[in-house]
């Protein structure tokens, strides 16, 4: 996999989802970590995650003390993290993660979206080869607060990064499943607060696709990611530049 796809692959492999249904996303982690774990930030690793993916995307305070207390009164619904995985034209393998209050409704859905776009929904458990669950922060700039960015990225390796990606705008830190809480305290420890922190799913092998096969991947992935109870989409498929300029202009 060459160096400019790697720095490009926190832009492919999980597009953003509308803003509306990033915040009805962000509102079920909320409401699973204070069930899990109970109201208190402090004291709830995971709910102090939602808490920062929510700052992250720009979610009002309102909006999120709101959620908070509607889920520690007991008046959220109960959700099932569910996921499931296949494979869509041209053999690129797809990985959905949701979250759910009805699993016969989403498995109804999701299988109907593989059908429509003649991709063949597997059983969990076969995409095991294709796909590493990995921890992914995303520190801007800015919250460097005039640390030395060299100095910096090295603290992050210390941390426990074994992937350290820098552009203009942000560092995107890659680190093991069983790493992220480390790399949270870290983070905390040098008083920077990430964009976002979220549990991904990687490619350990990636499929190189034509216009074609590109375009009826992503039809399949926009009607994945449309779904109000998926939360993210990952695929295998590397596109070249051309074919991602391509696939930008409709």
């Amino acid at each position: 996999m060459g160096r400019i796809f790697e720095k490009r692959k926190h832009k492919i492999f999980a597009r953003n989802a509308k803003l509306s249904k990033l915040f009805t996303r962000i509102g079920k982690e909320i409401a699973m970590a204070v069930k899990a774990g109970g109201p208190s930030p402090e004291a709830n690793t995971r709910l102090r995650m939602a808490i920062q993916n929510a700052r992250g995307a720009n979610m009002p305070k309102d909006n999120i003390d709101r959620a908070i207390k509607k889920a520690a009164g007991g008046g959220e619904a109960d959700y099932s993290e569910v996921t499931y995985e296949g494979y869509a034209p041209g053999g690129v393998a797809v990985f959905v993660d949701a979250s759910t209050n009805n699993v016969n409704r989403t498995v109804g859905n999701v299988r109907s979206y593989f059908t429509k776009c003649e991709s063949n929904l597997g059983t969990n458990g076969s995409l095991a080869h294709v796909f590493e669950r990995k921890g992914e922060f995303v520190i801007e700039n800015a919250a460097l607060k005039g640390k030395d960015a060299d100095e910096f990225e090295m603290e992050l390796i210390d941390g426990g990064a074994d992937d350290v990606v820098r552009d203009e705008e942000a560092f995107y830190v890659y680190v093991p499943f069983t790493g992220f809480g480390a790399m949270q305290q870290k983070l905390e420890q040098l008083g920077v607060e990430p964009k976002s922190a979220e549990l991904k799913r990687l490619p350990l092998t990636t499929i190189p696709a034509d216009l074609t096969t590109a375009r009826n991947v992503m039809r399949l992935v926009d009607l994945l990611e449309e779904d109000e109870d998926v939360n993210a989409v990952y695929h295998n498929m590397e596109l070249t530049e051309e074919v991602e300029a391509e696939l930008a202009k409709g």
